[in-house]
């Protein structure tokens, strides 16, 4: 489903020729195909929608990591140039959840999982990625995990 609306975005970005749009949705086919390749390689099927989330996250987070160095380095062009393709990765991802939605999420899932202490993070952590894929940013929601178990 998710690569059909990639792979529709592109046709559509040809017809417009909207260049950036074309080059990133390229970019973002091509991170797909290879992380299937890698996949098929492990002997795993190709990637199912929820670790295509994960893939374009993973792009996100390496254009926002280039543009805080390109701003550090004076290249304003280059960073705008990194946001662009920000935000046509982030068309194709779920909507982002509130640190309040985030943290209303973390107790139920402490509560379904009646996680106890620190040594059931992983639990709580795996509960999260299961339910909530691409939703929620989860190098942030890690910490708020951690201060719910040890609070």
């Amino acid at each position: 489903m998710l690569r059909d609306d990639i792979n529709n975005a592109v046709k559509e970005a040809m017809k417009a020729k909207d260049e950036r749009k074309l080059g990133t949705l390229r970019m973002v086919n091509s991170n797909i195909k290879n992380a299937d390749i890698e996949a098929r390689g492990q002997g795993k099927p190709p990637l199912s929608d929820a670790e295509l989330l994960s893939v374009l996250q993973k792009m996100i987070k390496q254009r926002q990591e280039a543009v805080e160095l390109y701003d550090k380095g004076g290249r304003a062009e280059l960073a705008a140039q990194e946001r662009e393709e920000i935000a046509v990765i982030s068309a194709y991802l779920p909507k982002q959840m509130s640190e309040e939605e985030v943290k209303a999420a973390i107790a139920a899932i402490i509560a379904e999982t009646h996680a106890a202490g620190i040594k059931d993070m992983g639990k709580v952590i795996g509960a999260l990625k299961a339910k909530y894929a691409g939703q929620m940013d989860f190098a942030k929601a890690s910490g708020l995990v951690k201060a719910a178990l040890t609070g």
